[in-house]
């Protein structure tokens, strides 16, 4: 429960149909599994105390009986789990002489309510009408197992101890329906989803279903746990396959057909708080959440669990920018390049520039900024020729370098101009009085700004516009030299962080391995490079000076950057993520090191950050001060910097 994950399970159990006596006890030692897994929620399938199969046996008070028997059994051998389950059972109203396809939410030996199917299927294969009520607008109290219980269709369990942690429930066809009842729980403040299903399997259903799940998850930015009826339903005509799921704000975190037993996960009801607070579309901020859930007609009822801290399984990506599996990093790298490219055509187009200026220096952000530029000309049916490349060398560039940016620049059919700065820097010390044996800020800076004025002027002889390289990386750490490679006309790279770089130009290598050897080989040479601003000599002609020897390594810092801008966490969460992820790579205290580094960086580079020139947005996260990321640039970091020396 700590940082506001919660462990949860769907489970499907091996039953017999019209047998609860049976059932139960799979379900009680299911349960028990599951707690001893650290599970504190846990979702049943639909009916799984008699089977969901048990036709018009349904109407026989005999295993109605032995269904509310079967619970009482569950209810004594449970009684010490720490843990919220939801199980799936026929219930018999009094009040209206009705039969409810339910779930019962249970914890410690107690029901905390029953919650009626709204929707009733009576088509193809299912026919539950002939049994079963809608449940909408239910709202009354019954006597089940000896307790009195509601039995509604709008009920909501918030955590007392968790109170990020609120319970909805929906049965099955719910989820089918055009106005799900998870719509109006998630307004009303839940943030875990749990169905109880009973899905047969045909070919082709098991991705409609994973699509409903995963869709509905983030059209509610909740947790959906989704739990199937699977091995003991009947085959008489159908088969169940126990597809369970567990999604949270449309991303699937786990999931297993074909097999009874737990799929496990890990909620992080923070996460989705966060996010409903983000969009304020969700819920109005004005409005008072329970008056709001009073107002839809969802009452909303409080449960405890012992606060324990929750030990993570779920997939955290050391690469949250970047794709882990090789097709949809594909897809990711061909739709980024788009975006930026479209976004350059359009500025092309509609200031007339008759050029597009970009210092190549032979790294992986320039290359990147030239391949996105010569895929807007395309767009644009323009000749390459129109991209004017400016190498600049000076005091540390290496032959390497120089020369991969001069082939790149050759390959990519660019105009190609070289100017070298040895000259004008070496003046300009002499006009300002820095010593060339003082290798300061100043020397490395004066370079920077020397490289950028001579762009903005070749900008103006060409009636051009000078083509941005630096990095989302960079700027959120700062490392760019202000008026210098900080400023251009158009930053085609700056909401793409540095890991996705070098996907991106490995990604284009392979793709004209073919067509283009030579060009593929220069772009291989360019990733295999270190990063490096190339600012102090070299040394026997190799790189002297790289980047992430001084600010940490660059897959760090956009973990940190994800999780601190995307979902503002907080430090200690961000340690411990990173601690899971990073774990076989990193010790703790190299971790902590560098994310204090990124905060003190992050907070005190700001003022680069606020006049930024334009630049396209990518990827869920930018620093634009335009877009979404707006921060004064004298905000103190005390309050971070306190968490994060806690943590040493």
């Amino acid at each position: 429960m700590r940082d506001g994950f919660i462990k949860v399970a769907a489970g499907t159990p091996k039953i017999k149909v019209a047998d609860p006596r049976h059932n139960a006890e799979q379900i009680f030692t299911l349960m028990r599994q599951a707690a001893h897994q650290g599970v504190r929620v846990l979702c049943l399938p639909e009916l799984c105390l008699t089977g969901y199969t048990c036709g018009d046996l349904f109407l026989q008070p005999t295993l109605l009986n032995g269904a509310e028997e079967g619970l009482t059994t569950i209810l004594e051998a449970t009684r010490s789990l720490d843990m919220v389950t939801a199980v799936g059972l026929p219930v018999r109203n009094p009040g209206d002489n009705k039969l409810y396809n339910c779930a019962a939410i249970i914890q410690k030996g107690e029901i905390l309510g029953v919650v009626p199917k709204t929707y009733i299927p009576n088509y193809g294969e299912f026919y539950e009408g002939r049994w079963f009520t809608s449940g909408k607008d239910l709202d009354t109290i019954l006597e089940l197992c000896g307790q009195q219980v509601p039995l509604s269709s709008s009920l909501i369990w918030a955590c007392e101890n968790m109170p990020n942690l609120v319970i909805g429930v929906e049965i099955c066809e719910d989820l089918w329906a055009a106005e799900p009842p998870s719509n109006a729980l998630a307004a009303a403040g839940a943030t875990l989803i749990l169905n109880l299903s009973a899905s047969d399997e045909v070919v082709g259903k098991a991705e409609c279903r994973r699509q409903l799940v995963t869709g509905q998850s983030a059209r509610c930015v909740c947790g959906y746990v989704y739990a199937d009826a699977g091995e003991g339903e009947s085959t008489t005509d159908l088969v169940f396959a126990g597809h369970d799921l567990i999604a949270e704000n449309g991303v699937l975190l786990s999931q297993r057909r074909f097999s009874t037993g737990l799929t496990v996960s890990e909620i992080d009801v923070n996460k989705l708080v966060y996010q409903r607070r983000r969009m304020n579309t969700f819920t109005p901020p004005e409005r008072d959440p329970m008056k709001e859930a009073h107002a839809i007609g969802v009452g909303r009822s409080f449960f405890p669990l012992e606060p324990t801290t929750t030990a993570l399984t779920r997939p955290i990506s050391p690469t949250p920018f970047v794709p882990q599996d090789q097709e949809h990093r594909a897809q990711r790298c061909n739709e980024v390049l788009k975006i930026a490219a479209l976004g350059l055509k359009k500025r092309l187009e509609h200031t007339g520039a008759k050029t597009a200026i970009i210092g190549l220096s032979g790294g992986l952000d320039s290359t990147l900024a030239i391949l996105i530029t010569g895929i807007a000309m395309g767009m644009l049916e323009r000749p390459a020729s129109d991209i004017i490349a400016v190498t600049m060398p000076c005091f540390g560039t290496t032959q390497r370098t120089r020369s991969n940016a001069e082939i790149l620049a050759e390959r990519m059919g660019a105009t190609l101009k070289v100017v070298d700065l040895t000259r004008s820097v070496t003046c300009h010390f002499q006009d300002i009085g820095q010593a060339m044996e003082n290798q300061d800020v100043t020397y490395e800076n004066a370079q920077a700004r020397e490289r950028t004025q001579v762009l903005m002027d070749m900008a103006n002889q060409t009636n051009g516009l000078v083509i941005g390289t630096g990095d989302l990386s960079e700027l959120a750490l700062g490392w760019c030299t202000y008026n210098g490679d900080h400023m251009s006309m158009y930053a085609v790279n700056a909401s793409i962080p540095k890991t996705l770089v070098r996907h991106l130009v490995a990604y284009v290598a392979g793709d004209k391995a073919g067509e283009d050897e030579a060009l593929s080989h220069v772009l291989e040479d360019i990733l295999d490079t270190p990063v490096s601003p190339e600012l102090l000599p070299a040394i026997e002609g190799q790189i002297a000076q790289k980047t992430e020897d001084i600010v940490g390594p660059y897959e760090l810092h956009d973990f940190f950057l994800y999780y601190a801008v995307r979902w503002a966490f907080p430090p200690k969460k961000i340690l411990r993520l990173a601690e899971y992820a990073f774990g076989r790579s990193y010790d703790r205290s190299t971790l902590l090191k560098w994310l204090k580094n990124f905060y003190r960086r992050f907070f005190s580079q700001q003022f680069k950050r606020s006049c930024l020139p334009d630049g396209p947005k990518v990827g869920s996260v930018t620093l634009s001060p335009r877009g979404d990321w707006r921060m004064p640039s004298d905000a103190a970091a005390s309050l971070w910097t306190e968490e994060l020396e806690g943590l040493e």
